[in-house]
């Protein structure tokens, strides 16, 4: 279900010259980029007689954003840096949820890249248009839901790091208030909260959630602003399903506490950082481009998190006690051994309802439409 990011240079020939024209037409940034060939490379795949494959990512926010954006951006380098130069790619940031992403999505398919990913929920229609027009090239899309012969979906359990997070704020909150700045209400972003507030209630039954929604995934204007009005509310631990570290930024300046969320942010409020809950893109992001390189790329949906090193909480803070630390590395030891343990029942909502019961885990349909909160989370969810 949150530094400003890194760049590169364009490289030569047609490719600068196609990119040149995506820049002036869209004003985004593009970069191409071709690596050394590594000590170690991955499974040996030679590169086609054509030249390298073309990969090209897609990004809703900057790639300094210090967040989802800037993990996005870290996999591609290290795919870069893992294939050397049976690869070349592409990257184009701060591209919206709109008809951009389709013009986007289809200048760089008519500019030769075969395998496009592209790094956002609200990609996914204008993606799914796009790749029927051109059959012959592969599309990725994170975090949806729908596929296509040449389209796959690629997702991280992002609500095993938010649960873990739980644990540690469940532990270290002195008020029993805590609060997450949250973006758009898909059940990616409620099953965080409610991750956040189970992992959370592990360890201490007293713990509520509140929410405050600002319809954005990078605003770090807005993401300060909710901050600020939770920590007035009495909110003493925060976490963000947004892209930038203004939540932890924050927290720092008013003596709370908060994570970092996407990537490790500690380095923007040392004192406040509790830990982060990040993703590792690279993982996956090498196995589909070394399925590309075979011949034996599949469409159809992947999700991972623990177990597959996807997702993990880093960097915790010297402050946590020791018994916090231990009950967090408990339950991501359970985690990376593939146990249900987030959403396993007995589950209920708000009302009291039971979603789950005992001896049940939430089926994967019930998780990736989630529309509900679960008991001890405050407030109700937009429309």
């Amino acid at each position: 279900m949150l530094d400003l990011k890194k760049r590169s240079t364009l490289k030569a020939g047609l490719l600068v010259v196609a990119s040149s024209m995506m820049l002036a037409a869209c004003g985004e940034k593009t970069e191409t980029k071709t690596a050394a060939a590594p000590a170690a490379a991955p499974a040996p795949a030679a590169a086609p007689a054509s030249g390298p494959l073309k990969v090209a990512f897609v990004y809703v926010g900057p790639v300094g954003d210090g967040g989802w954006t800037f993990a996005h951006d870290q996999g591609r380098k290290a795919v870069e840096a893992a294939f050397g130069d049976k690869i070349q790619t592409t990257f184009v940031e701060k591209v919206p949820e709109s008809s951009d992403a389709e013009r986007v999505f289809r200048d760089l398919a008519s500019q030769g890249n075969k395998l496009i990913f592209g790094t956002t929920f609200g990609y996914m229609e204008p993606m799914l248009k796009v790749a029927k027009d051109f059959p012959d090239v592969k599309f990725e899309h994170a975090t949806g839901y729908k596929t296509a012969p040449n389209m796959a979906v690629y997702e991280t359990k992002t609500y095993e790091g938010a649960y873990l997070a739980g644990v540690i704020a469940g532990k270290t909150t002195k008020t029993n208030k805590l609060g997450v700045v949250a973006s758009f209400p898909i059940p990616e972003v409620i099953r965080n909260i409610n991750a956040f507030t189970l992992g959370a209630q592990s360890v201490n039954p007293n713990v509520t959630t509140r929410a405050v929604w600002i319809s954005s995934w990078f605003d770090p204007a807005k993401e300060r602003d909710a901050a600020m009005t939770m920590i007035g509310q009495g909110v003493d631990v925060l976490i963000q399903n947004t892209d930038s570290p203004a939540t932890l930024q924050a927290a720092e300046e008013k003596g709370v506490n908060a994570f970092g969320w996407d990537s490790d942010m500690s380095s923007y409020g040392p004192k406040a950082h509790l830990g982060s809950a990040i993703i590792d893109w690279a993982p996956y992001y090498k196995q589909s481009i070394q399925s590309a390189l075979d011949g034996n790329w599949k469409n159809g949906e992947t999700w991972w998190g623990v177990k597959e090193k996807s997702i993990n909480l880093v960097n915790v803070n010297a402050s946590v006690p020791e018994e916090a630390k231990a009950a967090m590395e408990a339950k991501k030891a359970e985690l990376a051994e593939g146990k249900a343990i987030v959403f396993a029942g007995p589950l209920v909502d708000q009302s009291g309802k039971e979603m789950v019961p005992a001896g049940k885990e939430a089926e994967v349909g019930m998780l990736k439409g989630m529309n509900f909160y679960v008991k001890g989370v405050e407030g109700s969810i937009p429309k």
